[in-house]
């Protein structure tokens, strides 16, 4: 009996190879702000990453080139085998914004902010079919908000639009979850009722997740895959320990104890003389995560 092909390996969620980017110059004279210099790192299928970093080393610029919004100046970014751009076109990507409060201003329900995502993708003629207001129906149960569906999202609590945005971006059932800098501006008990929700969507859905934030608190709670972003960035997919001397020069802070249970080794590649680690520029498998001391991008 023949013996039956092998199922073709899945790709992975999030695969950045080599990325540099460079915000253009303001002058003829001045160069550009170069905010990405040659990252690379492989998310997996089911991960829950924290991408950490100062102000103005680099994540947003990385959010935007998952997100398809920016192109890479070279290198290359796939999310589930496709482009960023495909990838957030056809729904596989649900996004979480930093600046959340501007929804305030739109004149729309709890139902209709939820919605958007999935009329955006319609033709004119189109309308929503009963099985997609049946997910938006979900989305907001798996939040807590299916009592608030037809307010006004202007009448919301800082919790509650937290909580539509996070059903808008579940809704049209994604793959992937990103969430930038989602915990600003929240006390501790608003932090933990975030993170437990945000495991519980990871574990019921099935999701991939990445957390991009420069609170290491906020971290522990939800990531069990660290990487370190100052404009360079090395991943390490199975960290076992860390180094609080680099982070603490990362954010010009002592960071020791703060991460919790969630660990990173942390340190500069090119001073990385453990034998047990190996650099290399997918950093799976065992590596170096580290940081780069000169440059900070925005």
């Amino acid at each position: 009996m023949p013996t039956p092909p092998d199922k073709p390996a899945q790709p992975p969620a999030i695969e950045v190879d080599a990325v540099s980017y460079s915000y253009p110059a303001m002058g003829l004279r001045e160069r550009g702000t170069e905010a990405l210099d040659r990252v690379s790192m492989i998310v997996e299928p089911g991960a829950r990453v924290g991408i950490l970093g100062p102000n103005g080393g680099g994540k947003s610029t990385l959010i935007k080139l998952m997100l398809g919004l920016l192109k890479p100046r070279s290198g290359s970014i796939r999310v589930f085998g496709v482009t960023p751009r495909q990838a957030r076109l056809s729904g596989l990507i649900g996004y979480l914004p930093q600046r959340i409060e501007a929804q305030r201003g739109w004149p729309l329900s709890v139902r209709q902010v939820v919605a958007l995502p999935m009329s955006c993708r319609l033709k004119p003629w189109q309308r929503l079919g009963t099985e997609q207001s049946e997910d938006i129906n979900r989305a907001l149960e798996m939040v807590a908000m299916a009592d608030h569906a037809d307010r006004p999202v202007g009448a919301l609590s800082g919790g509650q639009l937290q909580r539509t945005m996070i059903a808008r971006a579940i809704a049209g059932g994604p793959r992937l979850l990103v969430l930038d800098e989602p915990m600003v501006g929240v006390d501790v008990a608003g932090q933990q009722r975030f993170a437990e929700l945000i495991n519980t969507l990871h574990t019921e859905l099935g999701l991939t997740t990445v957390i991009v934030t420069h609170d290491l608190r906020a971290i522990a709670a939800v990531a069990d895959r660290v990487a370190c972003l100052a404009r360079t960035l090395h991943f390490h997919d199975a960290p076992e320990g860390l180094t609080p001397q680099v982070l603490a020069d990362v954010f010009a802070h002592d960071v020791a104890g703060v991460l919790g249970d969630v660990h990173v080794d942390a340190h500069l590649a090119e001073d990385c003389n453990d034998p047990s680690h190996t650099h290399t520029d997918h950093q799976q498998g065992g590596g170096c995560c580290g940081h780069d001391h000169h440059g900070r991008g925005s």
